[in-house]
């Protein structure tokens, strides 16, 4: 059930709070190399005269080196604050991908580890961003609008950043545009470093456990569907490229992207434009069935303008799904483990969207681009299957804090004695 949203909670409401504009904008722009990078690859390896399933085994690469690094360099700013981690990473990345584009593919070795760098050492400011809203904004209903705000301003990202890489591929090369958008990660991972909340923020105490936030059945259980849905969105980044290939243009691989990216962005400001009652995991269930369907006409590969408007249905759903999901989180993540938590969804997002690229390249080069889109509808289909199957398991979150406690996540300065879960009203 939903209600409207008062005009006092809107996302202005929130860009007015202090710290709150530049950090969000910092993390954006931080997350921009990650965010690009597997188109950026893809283009990058075409331009060689490398083979999809090459850029695919790099893409690959890449995520999975990013999944290994985002939990324990998420669990490393728990332990330790944000500058102390955030920045060198970003900057350790960008050396990474600044090593692929000086020397190119012709040494595939070099090539590997470069992108294995870049990706081991992205900086989780993702995480970092989601654990800072408590502090920020203080109020329950601020910090889960924030989530809504925080999961369009990754459309806002998605839409621009293809655009900004075209033009920037358009201007100079590939080459030149991966050592641009990296530089600016790091540009943007400053920012927020540098901000007063990101300084003096410090995770709640939380209790010794090697398996970290992974102890939670519940967080456990959307991470498996999480996986599925970004190995779906990973399918549709390389099927796009042999979409474009197939019609001769390039550029529209670019325009399909940001199709993508802008439904999602419509998606995002509908759903945040209203305040949502009842259990979040059983609205999570309601919205991944939505995008599953969403993701199916994608194998009709119509003309491009057909294809620009299916890939924007494509996206409608995928803000409003991750929007629940960082509520879904926040219930599920146990005491001082938030940062290591959001960043392990962050992981399987991202192992998802890497296999999903190493199966769509062969899949586009066996039996052409609808089977690489087929790959993105049976992610889907997938994810939904894995929260119906865990439907008990999701509704047992994690017990909320007493009033006056301590907040489970996050303390610093000027944070609010405590931050409550959503209550589970099923």
């Amino acid at each position: 059930m939903a209600t409207e949203a008062p005009a006092r909670g809107g996302y202005l409401d929130i860009l007015r709070a202090p710290h709150a504009a530049r950090l969000l904008a910092g993390t954006l722009v931080g997350r921009l190399p990650n965010g690009v990078g597997p188109i950026a690859l893809t283009l990058f390896v075409r331009d060689q005269g490398g083979s999809y399933t090459l850029a695919g085994g790099l893409i690959a690469a890449y995520g999975v080196a990013t999944a290994v690094g985002q939990p324990l360099l998420g669990r490393a700013v728990d332990l330790k604050g944000q500058p102390r981690v955030q920045l060198p990473a970003a900057v350790l990345s960008a050396l990474g991908m600044a090593l692929l584009a000086l020397t190119g593919i012709g040494h595939l070795g070099l090539a590997y580890v470069a992108v294995v760098v870049a990706g081991l050492f992205t900086p989780p400011l993702e995480g970092g961003l989601r654990a800072l809203w408590p502090s920020v904004l203080g109020r329950e209903d601020r910090v889960h609008r924030a989530y809504a705000m925080d999961a369009v301003a990754q459309e806002v990202m998605f839409t621009v950043g293809p655009l900004l890489l075209t033009l920037l591929v358009s201007l100079w090369s590939p080459a030149a545009a991966l050592l641009v958008i990296n530089l600016l990660g790091v540009l943007g991972a400053l920012a927020v470093v540098l901000s007063e909340p990101s300084r003096t923020w410090r995770s709640a105490p939380r209790e010794a456990h090697w398996l970290g936030a992974l102890r939670s059945p519940g967080l456990l259980a959307l991470l498996g569907s999480f996986f599925f849905v970004g190995l779906a969105l990973g399918s549709i980044t390389v099927a796009a490229v042999a979409y474009a290939d197939d019609r001769g243009t390039p550029s529209v691989y670019g325009w399909l992207m940001a199709a993508l990216g802008l439904g999602a962005l419509v998606g995002g400001v509908t759903y945040g434009a209203r305040q949502w009652s009842g259990a979040p995991e059983r609205r999570l269930r309601v919205l991944v069935l939505l995008l599953a369907v969403c993701y199916l006409p994608l194998v009709l590969t119509p003309g491009p303008v057909a294809m620009a408007a299916l890939a924007a249905l494509a996206g409608v759903f995928l803000a409003p799904v991750l929007a629940c999901a960082f509520i879904v989180v926040d219930r599920h993540a146990p005491r001082g483990t938030v940062t290591e938590a959001f960043s392990w969804l962050v992981t399987t997002f991202g192992v998802g969207s890497a296999l999903g690229s190493a199966a769509a390249g062969p899949a586009v080069e066996l039996a052409g681009t609808v089977a690489g889109f087929a790959v993105a509808g049976a992610g889907g289909l997938a994810a939904l299957l894995v929260l119906l199957a865990t439907g008990r398991v999701l509704h047992v979150p994690v017990a909320p804090e007493t009033p006056g406690a301590e907040p489970r996540h996050a303390v610093g300065a000027g944070a609010p004695t405590s931050v409550h879960t959503e209550k589970n009203t099923h």
